[in-house]
């Protein structure tokens, strides 16, 4: 469970023990350090974590908690941060994924300069790439002994053992440059030292879940051991847009890899065996939801096992078929629950404490024509305190991904605005997920032209309906939902207020600065080959003397997923054309913000700009 600790200014994860019965809640770990990625010993005895509870210097490390009592004991001590484990099926071994660490600086105060011959040299958090890779590495759980499994100019991610303990399962991107592709691949390994590896699948996609975007875990192998389920990306061309998908592989390797939902035109994340392997049960996203499903692989008949109108944000299935999920919806954080003869069984209560104290909306579902003849979906918050027959001041909260969508779960910034006064509409446009692969494609080097119809047709909508003060209307989002923002602005005046984050406009200017390397090239081509498609996707940059929209402008200093100078060259155009704006530096930053006293600024932020030009006296 994480909570933010406002002395520390960090977010705090401790581990928790729920009993099966929803009586009792006990907190294991309480450490001024936080614990995550609990793992029970095969034998129930033991439980893992990872921690840097001991000085922070190299990073996460596995601890094991009897469950008879005592202190937490440190097992490993590599010299990196431990990325990933999996206890093997006799609790003897763990097999985890660590960089192999570099040479010490020699003078860390005069620090030596950063050579870079990587394709793929930046990643957000990581920051600058240089040659370290992650490997797989064996630790001998009695002695703490630590032995080398791989090594090489690639990385191993995502481990998992056999139910017989003699292999190993583990995604790897490999090749004469493994930065020139996004193909990941599936190999099997024997766990002893100097053993090869074996190709497992051959697609020419991302075999398993390698920056688990999609919280899908490690590939997990049938209780018999015959096969492997895995997460199965689309064809390279499709980029994000790709469906992801339940795959099924023959430890063998002798036949070619299925999909069992692809029927479904849809994204399933997370395959989890049944016990007679008769079954997978998987998350199903689909239009707002995100529910628990489960496809039977004798003839792809698919069954809905959890509620629209809600998420299933985790889950695990046991050996003896018990089924528990992180399940939650629009006015409910995610509680554990047991999924028990078709209902939901509450296990934990974590959050209801302090939602005994506010009061909060369930978001309803609306829609609106697009121009194709399909609907534009989108949810409607609206505040508890509403005069009848008044309109209200109206925000437009723009999804990031591109390939995203805004669903039922809890989303405390919406409902923070909706208390404010406001009505908040999160709308899905064309390029949003739930919907199916063509309705994610249509995006495709369209950023801008495929998506903004949508946006304005969900807020004609809302204006149609009465809701929505037309003199009073306000747009904003994060990373995509910002660079959505700056087209939007650029279109249409009508937003008299906006608030654009980790984002970006001058796409040419974009080209090295950021992460993308691969997928910029896919989707628009080289720059000095097809200029021509970068400055149609630099609209908003180039166009920007037609904003009239009083902007906020926010970022990290060190997000090297949307690099500050993208959003610096925004915040210009509009300080020299004279229209209202202020940027906003978040010092040490990445992507996404860390620091909970900063995510309180950045809410502060919203709604002081929002108040300040959609206020009634603001209102012309």
């Amino acid at each position: 469970m994480a909570t933010p600790d406002r002395e520390a200014d960090a977010d705090q994860t401790d581990v928790w023990l729920a009993s099966w019965d929803g009586k009792q809640a006990i907190q294991m770990t309480r450490s001024a350090a936080s614990e995550h990625m609990p793992r029970w010993s095969p034998d129930g005895r033991h439980l893992a974590f990872l921690s840097d509870r001991a000085d922070g210097k190299a990073g996460d490390q596995i601890w094991l908690l009897d469950r008879a009592g005592g202190e937490a004991q440190q097992r490993s001590h590599f010299e990196s941060a431990i990325t990933g484990y999996a206890w093997s099926p006799d609790g003897k071994r763990i097999v985890f994924t660590a960089e192999v660490p570099a040479a010490p600086e020699e003078n860390p105060e005069r620090p030596a300069p950063i050579v870079i011959d990587r394709l793929q040299f930046k990643s957000d958090t990581a920051g600058y790439l240089r040659s370290a890779r992650s490997h797989l590495f064996l630790l001998d759980v009695p002695s703490g002994t630590v032995t080398p499994l791989t090594g090489g100019p690639y990385d191993e991610l995502q481990p998992a053992w056999s139910p017989d303990g003699t292999q190993i399962v583990f995604i790897s991107k490999r090749g004469a440059d493994p930065d020139a592709t996004n193909n990941w691949d599936l190999y099997l390994i024997a766990p002893q030292p100097r053993a090869v590896p074996r190709q497992l699948t051959t697609n020419s996609g991302a075999d398993g879940d390698f920056d688990d975007a999609w919280l899908s875990g490690p590939p997990r192998f049938s209780f018999d051991g015959r096969r492997v389920a895995y997460l199965a990306g689309g064809a390279p061309v499709d980029l994000w847009y790709g469906l992801a998908q339940v795959g099924v592989m023959g430890v063998a390797g002798t036949g070619s890899a299925s999909l069992p939902t692809s029927a479904l035109d849809r994204n399933t994340l997370e395959p989890h065996w049944s016990a007679d392997g008769k079954w997978l049960y998987f998350r199903l996203e689909d239009d707002r939801s995100m529910v628990l499903a489960r496809v039977r692989l004798a003839d792809g008949h698919v069954e809905r096992l959890t509620p629209r109108g809600s998420v299933v944000s985790e889950f695990d299935v046991s050996a003896q078929g018990r089924v528990i999920v992180v399940h939650g919806t629009s006015a409910q954080p995610g509680e554990l629950s047991a999924l028990e003869r078709g209902a939901l069984r509450r296990l934990s209560h974590h959050n209801d404490g302090w939602l005994a104290d506010v009061d909060l909306v369930t978001a309803r579902e609306i829609a609106a024509p697009a121009a194709d003849g399909l609907e534009v979906h989108a949810l409607l918050f609206e505040p508890r305190r509403r005069t009848p027959g008044t309109r209200l001041p109206t925000l437009l909260r723009l999804h990031g991904g591109p390939v995203m969508q805004h669903q039922h779960d809890f989303d405390f910034q919406l409902q923070l605005l909706a208390a404010h006064g406001y009505a908040v509409v999160a709308p899905n446009p064309h390029g949003s997920a739930g919907r199916g692969f063509a309705f994610q494609r249509a995006l495709f080097a369209k950023w801008g032209e495929a998506d903004v119809p949508d946006v304005l047709a969900i807020t004609d909508r809302v204006v149609a309906d009465g809701i929505a003060d037309p003199a009073r209307l306000g747009v904003g989002g994060w990373s995509y939902g910002s660079i959505l923002t700056n087209y939007v602005i650029a279109a249409d005046t009508r937003f008299k207020a906006a608030t654009s984050g980790a984002g970006m406009a001058n796409m040419l200017g974009g080209y090295g600065v950021d992460q993308y390397v691969l997928d910029w090239e896919a989707e628009l081509g080289l720059p000095w080959e097809h200029a021509d498609r970068w400055l149609k996707l630099s609209n908003a940059f180039l166009h920007a003397d037609r904003i009239r929209t009083p902007t906020l402008f926010l970022c990290g200093a060190d997000d090297f997923n949307v690099p500050l100078p993208a959003t610096e060259q925004m915040y210009q155009a509009l300080r020299r054309l004279g229209v209202p704006t202020q940027l906003v530096i978040y010092p040490g930053q990445h992507h996404q913000l860390t620091r909970p006293s900063l995510r309180v600024d950045r809410l502060q932020r919203y709604l002081a700009w929002y108040d300040r030009y959609l206020s009634s006296a603001a209102a012309p």
